[in-house]
């Protein structure tokens, strides 16, 4: 029987069912917010930085005005213009723009420094000291920073960079050869790593300042490993004003922004690392996956209980339903529960061993009237058998032929003295052999046309059997295949045996049976006996059922010379039981089976 999928299965597929739209719903819902939050980052990134650097721009802005506030001072131009003065004025003139400078310089919040270049008589008035006086002669015939340069500058003794702007006079000019002053003003990196680390103070960021031509200007805290990954990777492609990145940095998704600042011509430059801000969105995914594995393993724990304690024991409960269906009465439930199981399995196996006892004494009873019906039907003589036989010998002594009487009565006092013996049921194949022997010889006599084989291997012939099993059949081959024909017939019996069969297999050369009559044959084999099976063939193969088992019984087939072939198949060391128990008897001598 195929069974249906069990409890432990059905669970399981509920609890699917019912996880896997939550589960979906949920993963769709925690992209989205996987998304938003990105958006959300990066919008938030970008104004951020776009602040920041506005800040930054306004401030250089304003020390880019430096130079031109300088050379609109009245005291600085009425200096430039009168470089010939006397020496006493030009040094107090001198110290009046130094104050200027200075005074000028302060007012802006970052460090920087002002200078006055004058080509002409190759003097230089500045805030840094360490510029005061001429400069390398190679500097009067360099070009004019018209914008914001960077460059490394040494003049304070230590090489650092620093960001460099300059203005003529006259304004068109472009080197300091032309001009006839030049107006500077230069301040170092320091002030943007110093705001650098201000935008950087309690935010989840690492800010710094990128040119492709030059080395990045760093915060002071800086993962130099990682701004050269990301430098790296800027410099491989084409920027726009501003704009944001996906980067693989050290094993983990950082998202760069940028803008391009339009004083310096640099990018501010800041990365954030998406997986820590997005760590609490996935802490949460986690959690609750961890939850939906748990209630799933709970499931799984819910489902084996039920299985173990209820599907089991019903499964259980079907089988030895089943197995008493089919007749087996010694069906139990071996099984253990500590629930209400455990009463149900008790009283059916106090019900199936009850049925058994009463079927049982039952059974005893109907072996006991089969047996008295078998010994009376066995006390019976065939008459039309016995007249023929005993005509046969009144014949023979009327013409004289005593050796054919003394055949006769012989072969039939052995023949019935066998029949009529009802002590013993169950008998080796050797004497059931002798009496088919003694039953042919005396059909032979009888017929003069019958001929016959007995091949039966030495090891088959003490296996014990029930009496009267084979002569039934082989009266039936007689009767009803070789005598409607003319010409006489041959019957033969031969032995077979294996480690688990034993077989006889008889087979006559008479009028046969087509497939559709022993089709209907062995269907009437399995059925109740009726007058349409005679009583001999029927019980014969009940017979050897109860004796050896379901599996053995009588096989009928056709043989190969037009007649039948029947083959008696019984187990090797199976136990005699006694008769069938079901209804009908046998005959010895009776009408084995109608074949028209």
């Amino acid at each position: 029987m195929r069974y249906r999928l069990n409890i432990f299965n059905k669970i399981l597929i509920l609890v699917m069912l019912l996880l896997v739209p939550i589960l979906v719903l949920y993963s769709f819902s925690n992209r989205t917010a996987n998304e938003v939050v990105r958006e959300e980052i990066q919008s938030s990134n970008l104004n951020r930085l776009s602040f920041f650097l506005y800040q930054m721009d306004s401030s250089i802005g304003n020390l880019s005005m430096f130079p031109v506030i300088l050379s609109l001072d009245p005291h600085i131009r009425e200096f430039v213009q009168h470089q010939g003065d006397s020496p006493a004025e030009a040094l107090k003139a001198e110290s009046r723009i130094a104050e200027k400078l200075g005074l000028q310089s302060v007012s802006s919040s970052w460090s920087n420094d002002l200078t006055l270049f004058l080509p002409e008589g190759r003097q230089i008035i500045s805030t840094n000291i360490y510029l005061q006086g001429s400069a390398q002669p190679e500097l009067w015939e360099a070009p004019i920073h018209a914008s914001w340069d960077y460059e490394i500058d040494a003049s304070r003794g230590e090489a650092a960079g620093s960001f460099v702007r300059e203005i003529g006079e006259p304004a068109k000019v472009r080197g300091y050869a032309q001009a006839g002053a030049v107006y500077q003003v230069r301040f170092p990196v320091q002030n943007i790593s110093d705001l650098l680390d201000v935008s950087k103070k309690d935010k989840e960021s690492d800010p710094f300042l990128y040119h492709p031509g030059h080395e990045p200007i760093l915060n002071s805290t800086s993962e130099v490993s990682t701004v050269s990954v990301i430098a790296d990777a800027l410099r491989r492609g084409e920027l726009g004003d501003s704009g944001q990145r996906r980067l693989a940095v050290a094993g983990q998704q950082v998202l760069v922004s940028y803008v391009k600042s339009r004083q310096l011509g640099w990018y501010l430059v800041d990365y954030v690392p998406e997986q820590r801000i997005l760590s609490p969105i996935e802490k949460s995914r986690n959690l609750f996956y961890a939850a939906i594995g748990l209630l799933l393993g709970m499931s799984v724990l819910a489902s084996s209980l039920l299985y173990r304690n209820v599907q089991i024991p019903i499964k259980n409960m079907i089988r030895g339903v089943q197995r008493m269906k089919r007749g087996d009465l010694s069906a139990r439930i071996d099984y253990r529960s500590k629930n209400e199981f455990a009463f149900l399995i008790q009283r059916f196996n106090e019900m199936a061993e009850r049925i058994q006892q009463l079927v049982e004494v039952v059974y005893a009873e109907k072996i006991s009237s089969r047996e008295a019906t078998l010994k009376q039907l066995q006390s019976q003589i065939n008459p039309h058998f016995l007249y023929n036989s005993l005509f046969f010998m009144i014949n023979s002594a009327k013409i004289e032929d005593h050796e054919a009487v003394v055949a006769m009565g012989e072969n039939l006092a052995a023949y019935y003295r066998y029949t009529t013996r009802v002590e013993n049921q169950s008998v080796p194949l050797r004497e059931e052999l002798e009496l088919v022997e003694n039953y042919l010889t005396i059909q032979n006599m009888r017929m003069q046309r019958l001929e016959y084989e007995i091949a039966v291997p030495e090891s088959m012939l003490d296996e014990p059997i029930p009496r009267l099993i084979l002569q039934p059949i082989v009266e039936n081959a007689i009767i009803h295949g070789i005598e409607c024909r003319l010409g006489g017939g041959r019957i033969s019996i031969r032995g077979e045996q294996d480690e688990r069969w034993n077989r006889l297999v008889v087979e006559d050369d008479g009028v046969g049976m087509s497939e559709e009559e022993l089709g209907e044959l062995r269907a009437k084999l399995r059925e109740p006996m009726s007058e349409e099976i005679g009583c001999g063939v029927w019980n014969v193969h009940h017979r050897l059922i109860y004796q050896f088992g379901e599996t053995s019984g009588l096989i009928f087939e056709r043989a190969p010379d037009g007649g039948l072939r029947v083959t008696l198949s019984w187990v090797r060391g199976s136990g005699a039981l006694g008769p069938d128990p079901e209804e009908g008897g046998g005959a010895p001598h009776g009408p084995a089976f109608d074949r028209g």
